[in-house]
């Protein structure tokens, strides 16, 4: 099974064809089919001979676990004569700053946030495809006795990654309360240091997704909130639109190796759940049980931009950036 799905990649890779339809959870919007950004005789070879690309496990990210697994874009990008190199790189900002440095090319899951962020910035940041959607995945964390409404967060302490999904569900959470930010006391931290300061009795909330928020569920923990309803929780391939229009044939072929592995996971769910497992130490269970939280379907579709664009006017509205973005002007080929 595994040569074949290599065998697809790479057959994918010569031929530069069209891109695989969609997955069976595909949204059922008419899709926005996003194209490379060409500008006229843009070359077709390869610029460059090694393209780096994220590898963020984190909250449940199964294609990225199953890709690396699975060796897919090496051998995809190997048949082209380009090699591949992993950066572990797990927060939103650290990823946008890397990829507007040049020291990545691919943001293999990034969140739509930290995207909207770095392009109200003035960064060189475009949308590839859709990597997942999943509200129910992305919660609000606190101790068996703790706050269990947006009142109850007031002078509280949170902690949680600044300027991500998980941050815009806490300002979304508040403002059903008609609270703001100015309410709580926020501390800036990854999603590990949250859960241990959570567990440790030093934060009162914390924001924390996937494998995180299911352990601590387990242990008495309590959900405050997830972000049905309240955030769209999307996270996008992102890439700088200089690199796309220089390299279309590399947009493509990682395109088509990304819907290579999304057709492995449809055809093999135990097997991924299995390799999910190991890679998270969560029981196959939990694992199976949370998969199906996800969308990870690619394409763009209008359900996604006008998610995308709420988040815009609520990251405007709450201060977060000053100016609006236009989203559909993120994605590759949308001009």
């Amino acid at each position: 099974m595994l040569k074949k799905t290599l065998a697809f990649a790479a057959a994918a890779a010569v031929s530069l064809g069209a891109l695989a339809g969609c997955t069976a959870e595909a949204a059922s919007e008419a899709p926005t089919t996003p194209t490379v950004s060409q500008a006229p005789d843009a070359p077709e070879a390869p610029t460059v001979d090694e393209v780096t690309i994220t590898y963020v496990t984190a909250p449940l990210n199964v294609p990225s676990i199953t890709e690396r697994e699975l060796g897919t874009f090496a051998d995809a990008f190997g048949q082209a004569g380009v090699d591949v190199a992993y950066a572990e790189l797990t927060t939103g900002p650290e990823q946008t700053a890397a990829l507007a440095s040049g020291d990545i090319q691919l943001l293999f899951a990034v969140g739509a946030t930290s995207v909207i962020l770095s392009a109200a910035n003035g960064a060189d940041i475009a949308i590839v495809d859709m990597y997942s959607r999943s509200p129910e995945a992305f919660m609000l964390v606190s101790g068996p006795d703790g706050p269990t409404s947006p009142a109850d967060l007031v002078g509280r302490t949170v902690g949680g990654p600044k300027g991500t999904i998980l941050h815009e569900l806490l300002l979304a959470y508040l403002a059903t309360g008609g609270y703001t930010a100015d309410d709580i006391d926020f501390v800036d931290m990854t999603i590990p240091d949250a859960q241990a300061a959570l567990a440790g009795g030093s934060l009162d909330v914390a924001l924390l997704a996937g494998p995180a928020a299911a352990t601590m569920l387990s242990d008495g923990f309590q959900k405050v909130t997830d972000g049905s309803g309240l955030v769209g929780a999307t996270i996008v391939v992102a890439t700088t639109r200089e690199f796309a229009d220089a390299n279309p044939a590399i947009v493509r072929t990682f395109r088509e190796a990304h819907q290579s592995v999304l057709d492995y996971m449809d055809a093999h769910p135990d097997e991924v759940v299995g390799m999910a497992a190991a890679e998270t130490g969560l029981p196959e269970a939990a694992v199976r049980d949370m998969v199906g939280m996800y969308d990870f379907s690619t394409e763009v579709t209008d359900a996604d931009i006008a998610a995308m664009s709420a988040t815009v006017d609520f990251m405007v509205a709450n201060g977060m950036i000053e100016e609006a973005v236009d989203v559909e002007s993120l994605i590759l080929g949308a001009e």
